[in-house]
């Protein structure tokens, strides 16, 4: 295909060009530890992410709702014995009555103290502090919370049951605002917008210009080549 014209042909292959090479230079490790442009950036996102939600204090303040509101011998099914076993042992060591019978669990105690127990365990995998919960119950943090998720899942569905609604809602939201984002955000520093803001409005900017340069590229190659859209004529009918 011949050029039609050289001079939105020259621009085009220039803004191409340096297109290809920004994006060289974002795939290459250059930004610090080892990282290429979009590992730091990720990264970077997520500890603005970790460092705005948490919401421990809120949460802990909910639990006035369910204070000495007793889980009256709820019996939760987990996945197996093995399963049940770990459980038992971290509720026991929360202060509540347990009954293992099998892959089931009969609990007996405080609502309030058990979220609490919860709470605490997400304020410390929040801060990274995995080890104080392993010492706590002699099994891998991770491990803790995926337990206490289950638990708390299971016996919202028991509460829902018996209609006892409101300390369901209440379990649900130690969950998805406790446990949740401390342990998808585990090991990740959590940093405030406001102490990035100048970066992240920068990153944004970029993401902005980058997309528009690469469009402009192409709509002056394809102008260069004699590719254009035009508006087609409306057909007179006589």
């Amino acid at each position: 295909m011949l050029v039609r014209n050289k001079k939105t042909m020259s621009i085009g292959a220039l803004l191409g060009l340096s297109f290809i090479g920004v994006l060289m230079l974002i795939f290459s490790p250059v930004f610090g530890e080892g990282k290429n442009g979009l590992e730091y950036s990720d990264a970077l996102f997520n500890k603005l992410a970790k460092g705005s939600s948490y919401f421990i204090p809120e949460l802990t303040e909910s639990l006035k709702e369910v204070q000495g509101k007793d889980i009256g011998g709820t019996t939760i099914k987990m996945e197996n014995a093995d399963a049940a076993s770990n459980a038992a042992k971290i509720l026991t060591r929360a202060h509540m009555n347990v009954v293992v019978k099998g892959s089931e669990l009969t609990i007996n105690g405080d609502l309030a103290k058990e979220l609490g127990n919860v709470l605490d365990d997400s304020s410390a995998m929040y801060y990274n502090k995995g080890s104080e919960i392993s010492q706590k119950y002699g099994m891998d943090e991770k491990e803790v919370m995926s337990i206490w998720w289950g638990v708390l899942k299971r016996t919202a569905k028991e509460f829902q049951k018996t209609n006892r609604v409101e300390q369901s809602d209440v379990i649900l939201e130690v969950m998805k605002k406790g446990i949740e984002p401390a342990f998808n955000f585990y090991n990740v520093e959590p940093q405030k917008v406001s102490d990035k803001s100048l970066t992240v409005t920068g990153l944004l900017l970029f993401y902005i210009l980058y997309t528009m340069w690469w469009g402009y590229a192409i709509f002056y190659l394809f102008d260069g080549l004699g590719l254009s859209m035009t508006k087609a004529k409306v057909k007179q009918e006589v």
